[in-house]
């Protein structure tokens, strides 16, 4: 299995039911295409180091992913590019 590690930004004027369901809306993707989460780390919101779509805070969210293709995190990539609550994304391989 690959592991993936993904680092996403949300708008930070989102209310927290807003931000939950968006959450769970991004880990959907993930699960529905196959991925198993194993690890999600909610940094909360910070501060940008530059204004993005005229916002300088964001809210953090980096989780860990295991697969067996890389089809789930292409999608989740397809789903993010699209979605106007996420400011930010960026998927690596993890080395661990």
């Amino acid at each position: 299995m690959k592991k993936y590690e993904i680092m996403y930004i949300l708008k930070a004027d989102l209310d927290d039911a807003t931000r939950k369901a968006q959450i769970e809306k991004l880990h959907g993707h993930l699960t529905k295409s196959g991925a198993k989460i194993t690890k999600v780390n909610e940094m909360g919101l910070r501060d940008l180091a530059y204004p993005i779509k005229k916002m300088t805070k964001g809210y953090y969210v980096v989780i860990k992913v295991e697969c067996e293709s890389a089809e789930a995190t292409k999608e989740f990539d397809r789903l993010s590019k699209i979605d106007s609550n996420v400011l930010r994304f960026l998927i690596t391989v993890d080395q661990d």
